[in-house]
């Protein structure tokens, strides 16, 4: 397997990764209040690939007042 068929296959991976973290800062940083302090959210969304975003909508979203 060379490069360009290995950088195919995770493209797509990479692309949803980078959506699902810019998704979930904004909406991070939008909402007045999370179950947490938003200081630690942000290296679990960032650093967590893939599940720190998920993490976040599933658990960290405080309710909307």
């Amino acid at each position: 397997m060379d490069y360009m068929e290995l950088i195919k296959l995770l493209a797509p991976l990479i692309f949803i990764q980078f959506i699902l973290v810019i998704v979930a800062l904004v909406d991070l940083f939008k909402r007045p209040h999370t179950k947490g302090p938003k200081w630690a959210w942000v290296p679990i969304i960032v650093f967590i690939n893939l599940f720190g975003p998920i993490i976040y909508f599933l658990f960290g979203r405080g309710a909307s007042k």
